[in-house]
């Protein structure tokens, strides 16, 4: 089927606080929609999301949601219409199906929240903990660089531009350099759909660093995580729990990044400053 459309045109009216008539215009609207993920033939959960880069976010959202550990587990993807949305069919290796189906959980995801629908909070969402393993050293990364990603990022976001009502997340280069870049109603979504499309690329997690222009929660810091990313940029600001999840992880944490200034929440060892290296 063809790729719905991600953003749709409504008419509107202007109305100034100081104008005894209001105006005519229109304005362009991001498309959300409801999307069933579903691993073999059993729904596992409906997220809101804009029908873009659906291939990407079923390999994100699957590697994020522990029912995959590699891409070749993931045979196949298709979309077809379902009953006031869309059905993402996601074709799992058979003993990778056998194992999810013996862990399935069945949740209908708000607004791309990663933890909706839990019932028990031993069932948090949690990348494998590094507790005990040798610390990881990661990249390096020059503070050049993150300003560089940063100031490209802006003219990357199409759908943003269109609708100010979406997030984006992309993966840069060691030197700055966007090489993906993919937006969603529902930050979590487009931070999935931008792991998805560096798992079906075969990009490695050393080879450069994340960029979020939401704010930074707990499930953002255990998505890159998941990933094995060392470095996360986030634009907004971090939770406490955010913070907490990067440590455990050893995960270099930067937040409120402006195009002069960064706040480093953690693993400072890692950022490159003018003048050192």
């Amino acid at each position: 089927m063809s790729e719905p459309a991600t953003s749709i045109r409504v008419g509107t009216l202007v109305v100034a606080y100081e104008a005894s008539e209001a105006q005519p215009d229109s304005r362009a609207l991001a498309v959300e929609m409801p999307v069933n993920v579903v691993y073999g033939s059993v729904p596992y959960a409906v997220m809101m999301t804009t029908p873009a880069d659906l291939e990407d976010f079923a390999y994100g959202f699957s590697l994020t949601e522990g029912v995959i550990e590699t891409p070749d587990e993931i045979r196949g993807v298709s979309v077809e219409p379902g009953e006031g949305g869309l059905r993402l069919l996601v074709d799992l290796a058979p003993g990778r199906l056998r194992e999810h189906l013996a862990r399935k959980r069945a949740i209908s995801g708000r607004t791309g929240c990663g933890v909706c629908g839990i019932d028990d909070l031993a069932a948090l969402p949690t990348a494998k903990t590094r507790a005990g393993d040798a610390p990881r050293r990661g990249p390096q990364v020059r503070l050049a660089a993150i300003q560089a990603a940063l100031t490209a990022l802006s003219d990357r976001q199409r759908l943003n531009r269109e609708t100010r009502a979406v997030h984006a997340a992309a993966w840069a280069r060691l030197d700055g350099t966007l090489t993906a870049v993919r937006e969603d109603v529902g930050r979590h979504n487009a931070l999935d759909k931008c792991i998805g499309a560096l798992l079906r690329e075969g990009v490695r997690p050393d080879e450069g660093f994340l960029v979020i222009t939401s704010r930074c929660s707990f499930e953002m810091a255990e998505k890159a995580a998941t990933l094995g990313a060392s470095v996360l940029v986030a634009i907004s600001a971090p939770t406490s729990l955010a913070i907490e999840r990067a440590r455990c992880h050893d995960l270099t944490l930067c937040a409120i990044a402006r195009s002069d200034t960064l706040t480093v929440f953690s693993g400072r060892e890692r950022l490159l400053l003018a003048g050192e290296g």
